[in-house]
């Protein structure tokens, strides 16, 4: 949520007040997310990012997904003093009826690094999904993207029950060459996909082997073992094992970068099951790529080679 309101907040509005939307499109669902919308005319879908962008005026409409639960926080702590403390002048909040459900939309202004920026915040809610769709708008570029044209958009706010999942690989900031046998079970947000080696889809370890492989910002240092402690904190966060004990840790690169491997044993929480838990971490300059396996320990020796091939096989956007 940090990331969503680092740029400046507008004013909630009421948008059943505004009647329904007069164009005919079709909402435009940006590739992997089920959120989409009618964007504002100049607005295309992003390349880079899950929502539009007009790149000639600066001005861009982020989609971030959430689970539905997170609605009843987002009203509690989206409050006017929390965002002003962002640097956000905010102008009002008020409630929004949706198509899909309850939301409500925050407007605003911020200065970031000498640009006045007009800023709209939706958090829309739906049976299956809480969403933000946070709004960008230089103030000089306001001729071109007023505040009816971006709240016209906005109630047209819309979902689908899921991406396919060719859309949602394509939206990740990786391209899996090789899954070596494995398949694709779940994609994260436009960040992260979850592998698994059987016929569930539950991605539990204790019956099939898990890996997930996730974009994420964050580097380590430049001393001596700074890359070690970096990769046995992130490692100690790993949830649904316990016991870890590591009997591998060491750095090595990865298609060419930086990188550093260890190779754990542990505990399945659910089921008691000894499983062998594989970080391997590829460093960039600003962040890092993080593949997580984690396989029932009798059946390690027979996937390990396959890991590796899918490991080597990632390219980076």
């Amino acid at each position: 949520m940090r990331r969503l309101f680092i740029a400046p907040l507008a004013a909630l509005i009421i948008i059943t007040t505004w009647g329904a939307p007069s164009r005919a499109a079709d909402p435009v669902f940006p590739p992997g997310s089920r959120v989409g919308l009618v964007p504002p005319e100049g607005f295309a879908a992003a390349k880079s990012f899950p929502g539009f962008e007009d790149r000639q005026r600066n001005a861009l409409i982020l989609i971030t997904e959430f689970p539905a639960s997170a609605y009843t926080e987002f009203e509690n702590r989206v409050a006017a003093d929390e965002i002003r403390k962002q640097g956000v002048l905010v102008e009002s909040r008020e409630p929004m009826t949706l198509s899909t459900g309850p939301g409500f939309l925050v407007t605003g202004y911020q200065d970031v690094q000498g640009t006045a920026l007009h800023r709209w915040i939706l958090v829309g809610s739906t049976p299956e999904l809480t969403a933000i769709v946070s709004v960008q708008v230089p103030v000089a570029e306001k001729d071109a993207h007023s505040d009816a044209s971006i709240r016209a958009a906005l109630a047209t706010f819309a979902t689908r029950a899921n991406a396919p999942a060719e859309e949602q690989l394509v939206a990740l900031p990786f391209k899996l060459n090789d899954l070596a046998g494995f398949r694709v079970a779940r994609v994260l947000s436009g960040t992260a996909a979850l592998l698994t080696d059987g016929g569930s889809d539950r991605l539990d370890v204790a019956e099939q082997p898990v890996v997930l492989i996730a974009a994420a910002s964050g580097t380590p240092g430049s001393q001596p073992g700074d890359r070690e402690r970096f990769a046995r904190v992130i490692l100690s966060e790993t949830p649904g094992v316990k016991d870890l004990r590591m009997t591998r840790s060491e750095p090595l690169r990865i298609s060419g970068a930086q990188g550093y491997e260890i190779i754990a044993e542990a505990k399945d929480v659910k089921s008691g099951a000894a499983v062998v838990v594989a970080q391997w971490l590829r460093f960039g300059s600003t962040g890092h790529l993080r593949m997580l396996a984690m396989v029932r320990k009798e059946v390690w020796p027979e996937v390990y080679a396959r890991l590796r091939a899918v490991r080597d096989g990632i390219d980076l956007h």
